[in-house]
């Protein structure tokens, strides 16, 4: 049997939305399923709505009538609750990423390990894939696509570099990035610097840190007092955004404080320290290795 996805730190994360058998909840990352039909076991009267804007997740879908999947990107939060009717949520969970899915469809061209087409899209109605990044960027916003979302500090050579390739062909594949990459990746630690390179396309491709910090604002918009928000994180990019928007309310960690000095925020940080996965679990699921659980609940 081929697994869709398997969630990461799920005990943790739907313990951390203190449910409320009677609540309105949100999964903006649908996926397999595997949130989602958690927290769908403690509700009674209770509502989920659940986004994914990848098509192929539609054949997860669950049958129940507290259920509704939305074929919608995340960052759409508020509008689609308000049109189902809804102006107040008592929980939210985020499992960002790619799934197992995604990673393992080679088509998709979300993983260096195939030499496939550079696609990358999780939405697939969307018409830039990676690839066309590669063709089209001029070399200044490659590299910084590169450094900003990958953290390459070789981002300028790298560019150059494919630069360079597509002025004889478009780099179109993954064997044809590697090939124009000749020479600057670090032997020791290959797999790492590819993982940060696919990183960075997939975000460029995707916008995922736009969409991440649309959908944060508008959760908290939609969030009742007492109601809970738990985001599970892959790369220090999210987790920064995340752990930021939590402890003061801005995605640049500024404080404000008021009047006697306190600091304001709209929330309270459920978990001071961030949430990592246990042994066994990385032992089960070696992907759920780079997981970090924040949870934070409204004031």
């Amino acid at each position: 049997m081929v697994i869709y996805h398997l969630p990461a730190l799920l005990t943790e994360s739907i313990a951390g939305l203190n449910l409320r058998p009677d609540g309105i909840y949100v999964d903006v990352t649908f996926g397999g399923g595997g949130h989602s039909r958690a927290i769908l076991d403690q509700l009674t009267s209770g509502r989920l709505i659940a986004f994914d804007q990848d098509t192929d997740a539609a054949a997860n879908a669950i049958s129940d009538e507290r259920f509704t999947l939305l074929n919608q990107n995340f960052r759409y939060l508020k509008n689609n609750l308000r049109y189902l009717g809804i102006s107040a949520i008592d929980g939210l969970i985020a499992d960002l990423g790619v799934s197992f899915h995604q990673f393992d469809e080679q088509e998709r061209g979300f993983s260096f390990r195939s030499d496939t087409g550079l696609d990358m899209r999780m939405n697939r109605q969307s018409t830039v894939k990676a690839a066309d990044i590669l063709r089209t960027y001029e070399e200044e916003k490659l590299a910084d696509v590169f450094y900003k979302y990958g953290e390459l500090t070789n981002s300028r050579k790298l560019a150059a570099a494919i630069v360079r390739a597509r002025t004889t062909k478009p780099v179109k594949t993954v064997s044809e990035l590697m090939s124009a990459l000749t020479g600057l990746v670090p032997p020791w630690e290959e797999n790492k610097f590819y993982a940060r390179l696919f990183q960075s396309l997939r975000i460029e491709v995707n916008h995922e840190m736009d969409a991440l910090t649309e959908m944060l604002i508008q959760a908290l918009l939609m969030l009742k007092p007492g109601g809970r928000i738990a985001v599970i994180t892959y790369h220090s990019l999210e987790d920064r955004l995340v752990k930021n928007f939590f402890r003061s309310g801005n995605f640049e960690g500024a404080s404000d404080k008021d009047f006697y000095g306190n600091v304001t925020t709209p929330f309270r940080m459920i978990n001071r320290k961030v949430i990592v996965p246990a042994e066994d679990e990385t032992t089960a699921n070696s992907r759920a290795r780079s997981a970090r659980l924040r949870i934070a609940e409204k004031i």
